[in-house]
């Protein structure tokens, strides 16, 4: 029998011969959206005319997608289909949605058919690199970005619908984040986590729409990352170069960037066992514990071979320079007790200069080092000074984690003057193990419920004018204590922090959900 003609009739559909009373059935067009006409019949794939469909709900994922156009339809289910791209850049993203869904990768070269997923680049002029559109109708789905991230996203929230037996609705997702910087930090240095556990968590942070992995390597308890520049400071347990590309061949993959941190010129206790000549001392000669004397050339040239070496390694946009805790500053006087670090500062930036001159000129300088690399570089608000006669480099973007350092400014400081900030905020987002100090363990209800990324430092949010120049946040994971949990008790315990963290990243304003609902959407998706 052929395809019968359908007309939509007031309250009723006139199908070849008859009327179904009461129903209402609007027929998706060619592109996707709902509106079709009796000029547009369908395939056996369509909706069969003498039925009638609810109008669709939004999908149900995390985060929440932004925008959603309901439609009347039966929506899609993974059922033996395929998966078609219409570029080749999407090759890997269409083969890993493949395995996924248990669905047959066909590649470039024919158009979607009933039951398949079609992949694609292209939409709307200006529209962002993370933005996409997927459109479900007439049996399959079609999603079209203007990048192959946007794309995987869209893959993304087709996993997270059709999970545990789900239907991707019918109807239109348009979809992009409120924020381009959503990231996760580990402190590897405190810490030797597996390369496998690192693997499993960009895994799960490119399925949460996660876009940046920050590493923290170097600190006063170890080197993490092997070094062919100076071998010498890795410590025993530590990831080797070929763990690290496989770590970010991966990352590539889930559209995750790392960012790799060596920080400087404080934590580096682990570079100094191996040059106790660099170590910092004060007047009395008491060496500072993680410091390297700033006013030595030779500490220069050592972590400026790193940075050169790993720049080299860790390929993507940006580098996370540190600048934080450099002890020399917590002194009362630092240019009493640190005389030489005075006398070098007057020597290079003139006779007012002082100390924290000379540590806010060792940052500009590893800037320089980097620029050669192209990077967008990251450092931590407390290495930043005011007051001096050396001002920070003025590309460097402000990750404010604290404002509890002495002389600590508050993140308006640095809005004001222009920077763009990432949110580190460690009353809500700082996982430190142990809970050393004030730190307690933060839970994903806390972060759901009060924080959002203009909440910068405290509890308090800065004025909504300077919510453009807030880049994103980030979440992180410190070991100061790290016998304090095992690696699977970490991805226990940031599991909801993570998802809570990402929903306020990529959505803006307040989650549609309660809390008690999201979490069990939460668990429903990771069931």
């Amino acid at each position: 029998m052929g395809v019968e003609r359908k007309v939509l009739v007031g309250a009723a559909v006139v199908v070849a011969g008859g009327v179904v009373a009461g129903a209402v059935v609007l027929w998706p067009d060619h592109d996707g959206g709902a509106g079709g006409t009796a000029s547009s019949p369908r395939t056996s794939a369509s909706p069969s005319p003498s039925r009638s469909y609810p109008m669709s709900t939004p999908p149900r994922t995390i985060p929440a997608v932004r925008d959603f156009t309901p439609a009347r339809g039966p929506g899609w289910k993974p059922d033996g289909g395929r998966v078609v791209v219409g570029d080749a850049r999407l090759a890997d993203e269409g083969r890993l949605l493949a395995r996924e869904l248990d669905l047959t990768y066909a590649g470039e070269g024919s158009g979607a058919g009933p039951g398949d997923v079609e992949l694609a680049l292209g939409g709307a002029s200006g529209a962002g690199a993370e933005s996409y559109r997927m459109t479900v109708a007439d049996g399959r789905v079609r999603i079209v970005a203007p990048d192959d991230t946007g794309v995987f996203y869209g893959t993304r929230t087709l996993k997270q619908e059709v999970h545990g037996g789900g239907t991707a609705p019918e109807g239109v997702v348009a979809d992009e984040p409120a924020k381009p910087q959503r990231g996760f930090s580990l402190d590897i240095a405190r810490k030797h986590f597996t390369a496998g556990w690192i693997e499993d968590r960009i895994r799960e942070l490119g399925d949460l729409k996660f876009n940046q992995l920050g590493l923290h390597f170097s600190d006063d308890q170890s080197f993490s990352i092997a070094s062919d520049s100076h071998p010498e400071i890795v410590s025993a347990e530590h990831l080797t170069k070929a763990q690290v590309r496989r770590i970010l061949a991966l990352a590539a993959e889930r559209h995750v960037t790392v960012v790799p941190e060596i920080d400087s010129p404080g934590h580096l206790g682990a570079v100094i066992r191996a040059h106790p000549g660099l170590q910092l001392r004060d007047a009395g000669g008491v060496p500072v514990r993680g410091a390297v004397d700033i006013s030595q050339p030779a500490a220069a040239d050592l972590v400026d071979d790193l940075l050169k070496e790993y720049a080299g390694l860790f390929k993507g946009a940006y580098w996370h320079l540190g600048g934080d805790e450099y002890q020399a500053l917590t002194r009362k006087d630092p240019q009493a007790s640190f005389p030489r670090l005075a006398r070098a500062a007057r020597q290079k930036y003139g006779a007012d200069a002082r100390v924290q001159d000379l540590a806010q000129g060792w940052l500009n300088d590893r800037a320089a080092t980097l620029k050669p690399f192209d990077r967008r570089l990251k450092a931590w608000n407390d290495g930043f000074f005011t007051g001096g006669v050396v001002e920070a480099d003025p590309k460097l973007e402000v990750a404010y984690w604290t404002g509890k350092e002495i002389g600590a400014r508050d993140p308006v400081s640095f809005l004001a003057a222009g920077r763009k900030l990432t949110n580190y905020n460690d009353e809500y987002l700082y996982y430190v193990l142990g809970q050393p100090n004030t730190f307690v363990y933060p839970t994903g209800e806390r972060i759901y419920e009060s924080w959002t990324p203009l909440v910068v430092r405290g509890t308090r949010p800065v004025p909504e004018k300077y919510d453009s120049q807030i880049l994103g946040g980030s979440f992180a994971v410190w070991c100061d204590l790290a016998g304090a949990q095992t690696q699977e008790q970490v991805a226990r315990g940031i599991r909801m922090p993570l998802r809570a963290t990402v929903q306020k990243l990529w959505g803006a304003g307040r989650p549609e959900l309660s809390w008690t609902r999201f979490k069990e959407l939460a668990d429903r998706l990771d069931g």
